[in-house]
């Protein structure tokens, strides 16, 4: 009996954490006439432009993202060069850097009334503009390349360090020059994992607000939130929100396709550092190109972006709103604290569960609290405030809206949607570590149920669960656009504040929260660059 009561619970979080994804498909039942005219309006006016935009932006995204990763995942993989040991790691550190906050430090150097356009005014006599406006879709094109191609030389880098080198030397053993072996060797073998990076990549940035707002791009995101609130059409956001969550979930659908390719045969006993399969050592120009290769992302994606911020923070120093930054801080650290222990806790029971009695309901219910991370947190917001409508037409005196929206109820909720998921996959990861056969040893010795969690897992789950529980509240911290609408009264986080105060050009007053966002995400840069140097 309290086994099935169990089972039925984590169904019930499952279809919980799910509820704003089937929300939006409920949302077509009311396709009434006054919805087609808004969706015929909106297709002759907004919707194109949406349209093409998003487009754009994802196809731009998408050739930067692929040429940025593989390239430098070549070079830090394939050859041996002065400095390649620190470039292994540093490359990873734009994963630190929020998108919105890069592109806030680009617009305050690069801007017309920006440090470097009045400087080249003032020492050459120039007038007007020097540089094109940034705040455009190329500008976002770049923004987006250089802080998510990691994702793209994470995957690619995996993928040539466990499969290139041997066949790399195999080839070079048969004569093949060095240009084909790259050619028809190691591109070949990292495109499956190329083409997950760029799926990963894209819908991060279909998934993006503050840059597209920031800039005044007309994406699907910007379009949601200007629908809802703006023109205060839940129909209209309701649509726009169910084509980008079709579009995700084909994006989705490519990477979990590329993820499968990514299988290659491999003898036991082989390995990447093997003296038969070493790097090839570049010299002279070529070792230049490749340093130039691996460093020119980490200086537009980090290094120039916090430099540009710490300018302005160091030049208003004595007039930075502290008082106001203990506060940000602390709603922060509350909001992400609770996040990541109720995250990590759910994580907990769904894998244990999917451990002891890996059934197809149990299945069922992991696969539905994976679902989240891949939606966007616009489309979280419709789905969560659609239910939250209809309760209120129905009964008008109910206070459902007010614990949705005026308490840190809706906003925890949002979060668990969209990040259950990236604590689960890292319990996953754990358990996978953990032999069947110790479950089967402690049954044999009368240890069962909760006790089988507590005094055989737990002690090897520590490290997967602490690394679970960061990643959430990382990422948390980081979260724009459901907090943005969701947040509860009075209680603005460093995201909200730093789009905020961009939004208003206060950039100086912004670099400190935005900083300190960079600063918490570089914690499990360092964590992951940890890992793979074990690894190497």
């Amino acid at each position: 009996m309290l086994r099935w009561l169990a089972l039925a619970s984590l169904m019930l979080f499952a279809l919980v954490l799910t509820l704003p994804v089937l929300s939006l498909g409920g949302s077509w039942l009311q396709f009434d006439a006054a919805a087609r005219d808004v969706l015929s309006q909106m297709a002759q006016t907004v919707l194109p432009e949406y349209a093409l935009t998003t487009v754009v932006l994802c196809v731009s995204v998408a050739v930067g993202v692929a040429l940025v990763g593989m390239g430098t995942a070549s070079a830090v993989t394939l050859f041996d060069f002065p400095g390649r040991r620190v470039f292994e790691w540093a490359l990873l550190l734009p994963l630190a850097m929020p998108a919105y906050v890069v592109a806030y430090a680009y617009t305050d150097f690069l801007q017309f009334s920006g440090p470097l356009q009045v400087g080249l005014r003032d020492a050459f006599g120039w007038r007007g503009r020097v540089f094109p406006e940034i705040r455009n879709t190329p500008g976002a094109v770049w923004v987006f390349t250089f802080t998510l191609y990691p994702y793209v030389y994470l995957l690619a880098r995996t993928a040539l360090t466990e499969r290139a080198a041997q066949l790399m030397e195999a080839a070079r053993l048969l004569g093949a020059p060095l240009s084909r072996r790259i050619r028809e060797v190691a591109l070949p073998l990292a495109r499956p994992a190329v083409a997950a990076g760029v799926a990963l990549a894209l819908m991060e940035t279909l998934a993006d607000f503050g840059v597209a707002s920031y800039f005044g791009i007309q994406t699907f995101t910007a379009g949601i939130y200007k629908a809802w609130l703006a023109m205060d059409n839940r129909s209209a956001a309701a649509q726009l929100a169910t084509m980008l969550l079709a579009t995700v979930a084909l994006l989705l659908w490519l990477e979990h396709r590329a993820q499968k390719r990514m299988r290659f045969a491999t003898l036991r006993g082989q390995r990447a550092g093997s003296s038969e399969a070493q790097p090839v050592r570049l010299r002279g120009g070529r070792a230049a190109l490749a340093v130039l290769v691996c460093g020119l992302p980490i200086l537009f994606g980090f290094v120039l972006p916090v430099l540009f911020m710490l300018r302005p923070l160091i030049g208003g120093w004595d007039d930075l709103p502290w008082t106001s930054f203990v506060q940000w801080s602390r709603n922060s650290v509350w909001l992400a604290g609770l996040s990541a222990a109720l995250a990590t806790a759910l994580a907990l029971a769904l894998a244990f569960a999917l451990r002891v009695r890996p059934s197809a309901a149990t299945r069922g219910a992991v696969q539905l609290a994976s679902l989240g991370y891949a939606v966007p947190g616009a489309v979280i917001v419709v789905g969560i405030l659609l239910p939250v409508g209809w309760v209120q037409m129905v009964q008008p005196e109910s206070s459902v809206g007010y614990w949705i929206t005026a308490t840190a109820l809706g906003i925890v909720w949002a979060y668990l949607v969209r990040f259950t998921a990236v604590a689960l996959q890292s319990v996953q990861s754990g358990y996978a570590r953990i032999p069947g056969s110790l479950d089967d040893s402690a049954r044999m010795l009368g240890t069962t149920g909760l006790g089988l969690a507590a005094r055989v897992h737990w002690p090897l789950l520590k490290r997967s669960t602490a690394a679970a529980a960061l990643l959430v509240f990382v990422d948390v911290m980081k979260e724009l656009p459901a907090t943005l609408v969701l947040r509860p009264f009075n209680s603005d986080t460093l995201a909200v504040v730093t789009y905020q105060l961009a939004r208003d050009e206060r950039l100086g007053e912004a670099a400190l929260p935005a900083l300190t966002l960079v600063l918490v995400g570089l914690v499990p840069v360092i964590l992951l660059s940890r890992t793979l140097r074990q690894r190497a």
